[in-house]
């Protein structure tokens, strides 16, 4: 049967992996080492679990499948995944980023610019013509993330993906909060897509973990490969098993999260008390139109609001918020704020007035609610 929808593709992909005995969910295989026959051959694939393993390797399966890769592989975080992948650019590499971006990922590059191993570009203006302008000294690889955390700009990927290929460029995606319920980076012209398959991939803030897929299996991504394995960055199979469990209820939970952070945005959008509202799903979100057209599933649960106060009463709505635990992360069933310049260190240029909410799964009017409450109590 050909299965158009990207719901039915994740129920199908995982189906794949019942076991031989009737049990729709499949098993988890803990061994760290695999036997080898009286001629020392090995008894199926796998050999040690640094290399890979029958659970992480069904994960792996099913998260190519869903992103429309031709491989894909597991990491035990996101930045695990990151610096995998960055230490297969050979040195001197041409790197074109956003100047706003995940700051992990940043203060990675930045580290490696230092050190004079890569050559580091950043760009401001996330239009296409921006990063045009940034690609006027030729580059190696351009990475872009889209939305972009945590101001939930949107970058084109298919005009970027054009503009990669005319530089001859590696087009990498980090497409985390933006799953491919909502949408799929390599199907738009990327070579690359990451996600760290803590947030919503996995959605239950219960599993640490990065994913890599690729279109192409190439030397590069054999380099990727091979790096995982000497760093030891895989996975673990059990970490494996319940980011498969979480990817079935994916796009239900991607749904009511979009559902909710636009209920919130809706209504913070009349309290005299925010400034801004950041969230692509607004008609009045300067890429409203570029979200529109690319995230075909949903705008997400992430928004950022710039508060109309200094950083003390910024932070005091974050604390006086009694449904949203203030944490860091996103992507899971409970809501989340933060006051983000806080956490993101000294390479932040996030303005300190600036929270970022995750909303969760709750019923969007308490949530509501209880955002604007807090907000009030903040101002007293």
């Amino acid at each position: 049967m050909q299965v158009n929808d990207i719901h039915t593709l994740i129920a199908e992909a995982l189906a794949d992996f019942a076991e031989p005995d009737g049990g729709v969910v499949a098993g988890i295989q803990p061994s760290t080492t695999f036997q080898r026959d009286s001629d020392h051959e090995l008894l199926g694939d796998f050999i040690y679990r640094r290399n890979g393993s029958p659970t992480v390797s069904h994960a792996e399966s099913a998260l190519t499948t869903i992103d429309g890769g031709e491989d894909g592989l597991l990491f035990s975080s996101g930045m695990a995944a990151f610096t995998c992948f960055m230490a297969a650019l050979p040195r001197g590499a041409r790197i074109v980023a956003p100047r706003v971006m995940y700051h992990g990922a940043q203060d990675w590059l930045f580290r490696l610019h230092e050190r004079g191993d890569v050559d580091l570009a950043l760009f401001n203006d996330i239009s296409a013509e921006g990063l045009a302008e940034a690609l006027d000294g030729g580059a190696d690889l351009i990475w872009i993330e889209t939305p972009v955390n945590p101001t939930w700009d949107v970058i084109d990927i298919r005009k970027a993906a054009s503009l990669a290929a005319s530089a001859g460029a590696i087009l990498a995606v980090d497409s985390t909060v933006a799953p491919a319920v909502t949408t799929r980076p390599l199907t738009l012209g990327a070579d690359v897509v990451f996600q760290s398959a803590t947030k919503y991939l996995n959605g239950h803030s219960d599993v640490t973990g990065g994913v890599l897929a690729t279109a192409e299996r190439n030397a590069f991504w054999e380099d990727v490969r091979s790096i995982r394995v000497s760093l030891g960055s895989v996975i673990s199979p059990f970490e494996a098993w319940l980011l498969m469990r979480g990817l079935r209820t994916l796009g239900v939970r991607y749904e009511r999260a979009s559902t909710n952070a636009l209920a919130v945005a809706q209504s913070l959008e009349e309290n005299e008390k925010i400034s801004h509202v950041l969230y692509p799903g607004l008609p009045s979100h300067h890429q409203h139109d570029v979200a529109a057209r690319q995230m075909t599933g949903g705008f997400g649960g992430m928004l950022s609001i710039l508060v109309n106060g200094d950083t003390e009463q910024t932070r005091r709505v974050a604390s006086e918020a009694e449904l949203f635990t203030s944490a860091t992360s996103l992507g899971g069933t409970e809501s989340l704020i933060e006051h983000r310049s806080s956490v993101e260190g000294p390479h932040s240029i996030v303005p300190e007035n600036l929270l970022r909410i995750s909303a969760g799964l709750e019923s969007a009017d308490d949530l509501v609610a209880d955002i604007n409450q807090a907000i009030t109590k903040a101002f007293q």
